[in-house]
């Protein structure tokens, strides 16, 4: 590795850092530890007595620069013909055959029986995921599952910024014959992809990459307001589900004194904190990859109107995108762990209309913008396309939404919800308009 005057605090000065640990996980001398921004995102910090400028952090980084033509390449063995999902094998809609974990997971419960299915075989030692903190439930805590009750432990999603790549230290310490699986989302997913190249050794270790479709992620600040609202303190506050018991599932805050809160997916709450992009981090904005495309398996919810009318256990979308991830599941499903049942990929695009088109379709325009305040962007693919008048707009309000959830979210907490409801219904419905005319 050649030394470079340059390290990580240049990504995070750019405003290009994904938050991902990556840079943590990878680091030789843990020169790097991960802290809370006042936007309430993670990002690296440096330990000044430690680095030696060694470049490896710069190198393993997703966030300034990400190469999908030569990733496509190295992984699959040729670039992608399909520019909104990635290569792939083959397309399903499954779940898991046990209803416990179904029901309890955040969509048909794929991930959790995979990594139990592929630990009881033998594939893996373990698998690097993520749960809330016991001491502290609003933040999560990436670790490795090394057993079936900690794989299921580690079920649902988790619906703020997490640096699951910190725990790659983990990995890399483990004993020289123990293989793994990681669980992230696309950003984990790249970080940990060309995390691999610089490092032999956890290019061994790790076996099995599973990519969780992601729209964009949420600030510690859109936990903070969702309590506001809700009336509770930080303090009275003992575990917090994202998901879960059944699909589309539904947010559960139990409280100390044994009390349990929940929100449905059709409240208006619900829709302020996690549709508005009040509290998205803005480099979240300038993501271009919804499905986890360099995953060997990629999962996303079924959101198809055939699955919304009458599922209530949950299904997921899966796309199987290197030998091994086909294998693995085809084997799952023949013994009885999953049900798989193939798809076209019209169908996942279906599923998935919203957010690939904002993030294929629209980024382009946000990246604009951003340029115009002199603000960095990223150097990644850009699907180059005629954006309507309706999408210039999306790309805007997607922009100013951020900037006052991470900026002003204190006074977002004093305005009535029916107003902010009212906002994010127009801003929704003038994002429509935007996808029908492209």
């Amino acid at each position: 590795m050649i030394k470079s005057e340059a390290t990580i605090e240049e990504i995070v000065d750019e405003g290009l850092c994904t938050g991902c640990g990556t840079c943590a996980g990878i680091c030789p001398n843990s020169a790097i530890k991960i802290v809370i921004n006042a936007e309430g995102v993670y990002v690296p910090e440096l330990v000044n007595d430690k680095c030696v400028k060694c470049g490896i952090c710069l190198t393993s980084c997703p966030g300034k620069y990400f190469d999908f033509d030569n990733f496509n390449s190295g992984i699959f063995g040729k670039k992608s013909e399909n520019i909104l999902l990635g290569n792939f094998i083959n397309c399903y809609l499954a779940h898991a055959t046990d209803r416990e974990i179904r029901y309890n997971s955040a969509s048909g419960g794929l991930v959790t029986s995979l990594l139990i299915y592929a630990l009881e075989k033998g594939i893996i030692d373990g698998a690097l995921v993520t749960r809330m903190k016991k001491d502290n439930p609003l933040k999560p805590e990436p670790f490795i599952a090394r057993t079936k009750e900690e794989i299921v432990e580690s079920s649902k999603s988790k619906y703020c910024p997490v640096p699951a790549n910190i725990a790659l230290k983990e990995i890399l310490r483990s004993n020289e014959e123990e293989r793994f699986a990681v669980v992230g989302l696309p950003c984990h997913i790249q970080g940990v992809r060309k995390a691999e190249i610089v490092n032999k050794k956890l290019r061994e270790k790790v076996v099995l990459h599973l990519g969780i479709f992601c729209s964009h992620s949420l600030s510690l600040r859109g936990a903070k307001f969702l309590l506001y609202k809700l009336g509770i303190k930080e303090g009275e506050v003992m575990r917090i589900d994202y998901r879960g018991e059944g699909w589309p599932g539904k947010i559960k805050v139990g409280l100390i004194n044994g009390e349990e809160r929940y929100i449905s997916n059709q409240d208006p709450l619900w829709n302020t904190v996690f549709n508005s992009f009040f509290f998205v981090p803005l480099r979240c904005l300038l993501c271009n990859d919804l499905t986890a495309e360099f995953a060997d398996i990629s999962f996303g919810d079924a959101w198809l109107p055939e699955i919304t009318a009458k599922e209530h256990e949950g299904k997921s979308i899966i796309l199987s995108r290197t030998k091994q991830g086909e294998e693995l599941l085809n084997a799952a499903n023949s013994d009885g762990y999953i049900e798989l049942i193939a798809i076209e990929p019209e169908k996942v695009i279906q599923s998935q209309r919203t957010f690939l088109h904002f993030k294929k379709e629209n980024l382009e325009e946000r990246i604009k913008l951003l340029k115009l305040f002199g603000k960095k962007s990223p150097q990644i693919s850009l699907h180059k396309t005629k954006i309507s008048s309706y999408n210039k707009f999306v790309a805007l309000i997607s922009l100013i939404n951020s900037h006052l959830g991470s900026r002003f979210e204190p006074l977002l907490r004093h305005i009535p919800l029916k107003i902010l409801e009212m906002y994010i219904s127009a801003f929704s419905r003038l994002w429509w308009l935007g996808i029908e005319s492209d």
